[in-house]
């Protein structure tokens, strides 16, 4: 039967029958054989003679079928199987052994390793070509199954990223996608009590622009405002929380821990206020009128998750830090970037000292006691 044998790649290519066949027998002339009888088919064939270099063949490039010799010098084949199996990789790939051994006890072990199917020494075309056929469109079948697996898992998080994008930056979403996946996540669960620090933001000279616009005109606007700030927030890995009005709430160290969480808000409210002066710029050629953003920062133990009735719940972020950081955003003038005493301890090294007032212990509403506050953005 030598005259059978073929190059070890021959047949159609994998483009056009996207189906291979991988035959593995240290037998050069049963191997020659069943390439002969698979190539009448049209299908792709390859042949190894030994187990070991089968497994490294099909790690690297795994086949569509394989046909096994059972009786093989090393790594037989019960045990290739056995590990092609147990592997999540290979797992699905179809397995037939062929043996001369017929007896029961053979079978089992068969099983026991994995094997889709068996075929007996002598092989007869119409059973090899039978099986190769079932287990092709086993094998289309479960190709389409996992394609569409595929793309509704793909779907779903785009879908899922689509909605965290309005809270978190893309880097926050991935990681959050990433532990739903893992059964866990974020926004699963009871809420939480942390250390948090908030932010708020607030537009000045807003109403009176209301006033003198359109609905459009102002809607227009609104959307220019966000942008840049959730763009600067996003940039710093901050949470958005809420926007209402013309006000904004943002959290850092929420939902997943940043160490430099003070530091990281700092830098965002900096990005704000100078980003937003060329909108403001923009708004004053066109208006005739002056605005900016004053922005209040706190942080403290405050308690974030999912908060509501069974009719309606939010995302939110609730405690002392974010009621003060209201407090201080509403004394803010426009380009001021109010800091409560914990908060310039945390980032003071990073504000130039000719960009800081302080303000002294001041008596915030609905606070027991004086609160120190500094304005972290004059001189800008």
């Amino acid at each position: 039967m030598n005259e059978l044998l073929v190059p070890q790649r021959t047949g159609l290519a994998r483009e056009q029958t996207a189906f291979r066949v991988l035959v593995v027998d240290d037998d050069p002339d049963m191997a020659g054989l069943l390439i002969h009888l698979l190539e009448d088919e049209g299908l792709e064939t390859e042949t190894l003679s030994d187990g070991q270099s089968a497994l490294v063949n099909i790690l690297a490039s795994p086949p569509d079928l394989i046909l096994l010799d059972v009786m093989m010098p090393g790594l037989d084949g019960f045990e290739l199987c056995s590990r092609l199996k147990a592997d999540d990789a290979t797992a699905l790939i179809p397995v037939v052994l062929i043996t001369s051994l017929d007896d029961q006890a053979s079978r089992v072990r068969g099983i026991a390793a994995g094997a889709d199917d068996f075929l007996t020494k002598p092989v007869k075309r119409e059973e090899l070509i039978a099986r190769v056929r079932t287990l092709r469109r086993l094998h289309e079948t479960r190709r389409e199954l996992e394609d569409r697996r595929l793309a509704a898992e793909i779907q779903r998080k785009e879908a899922i990223r689509s909605a965290f994008s309005r809270y978190v930056s893309p880097r926050l979403a991935d990681r959050i996608i990433h532990e739903l996946g893992e059964g866990g996540g974020p926004f699963k669960g009871q809420a939480r009590r942390s250390e948090v620090v908030a932010m708020f933001v607030d537009l000045r000279g807003f109403t009176r622009l209301t006033e003198l616009s359109d609905v459009g005109a102002v809607v227009e606007m609104l959307n220019e405002y966000f942008s840049v700030l959730s763009d600067a927030a996003y940039r710093h890995d901050g949470t958005i929380f809420n926007m209402a009005g013309d006000s904004l709430l943002i959290g850092f160290n929420v939902p997943f821990p940043q160490q430099d969480a003070a530091q990281r808000a700092y830098r965002s409210a900096i990005a704000m206020v100078r980003e937003f002066t060329q909108v403001s710029a923009l708004w004053a050629h066109r208006f005739g009128l002056a605005t900016g953003i004053g922005i209040g920062i706190c942080k403290g133990d405050a308690i974030f998750g999912n908060i509501g009735s069974p009719h309606y719940m939010n995302y939110t972020l609730i405690g002392n830090p974010v009621n003060t950081a209201a407090r201080l955003v509403q004394m803010a003038a426009a380009g001021e970037i109010l800091v409560c005493g914990p908060v310039y301890e945390t980032i003071r090294d990073l504000v130039p000292a000719g960009a800081v007032q302080p303000r002294g212990a001041v008596s915030l509403r609905g606070k027991s006691e004086p609160v120190s506050v500094y304005n972290v953005g004059a001189a800008r």
